[in-house]
């Protein structure tokens, strides 16, 4: 009994470990998730750059308001 639920435990664990360690097919997957996240970190940074350029705009406005 025990022999048989590690036989089935250890052909489950290798179909994992060969799904994991295959790298064909995935690779079309990997490269649009990898494009994913690029884009989302570009986004984020035009997002804090366009606040930060967009506060020293009015800083400056206000500071030519007081002249």
């Amino acid at each position: 009994m025990l022999l048989k639920a590690y036989v089935g435990l250890s052909s489950m664990m290798a179909g994992f470990r060969s799904r994991f360690e295959r790298e064909d097919g995935a690779v079309a997957t990997e490269y649009v998730l990898l494009l994913v996240l690029i884009a989302l970190a570009i986004t984020v940074g035009m997002g804090i750059l366009a606040t930060a350029i967009n506060q020293k705009f009015d800083d400056a406005g206000g500071t030519l308001d007081g002249l």
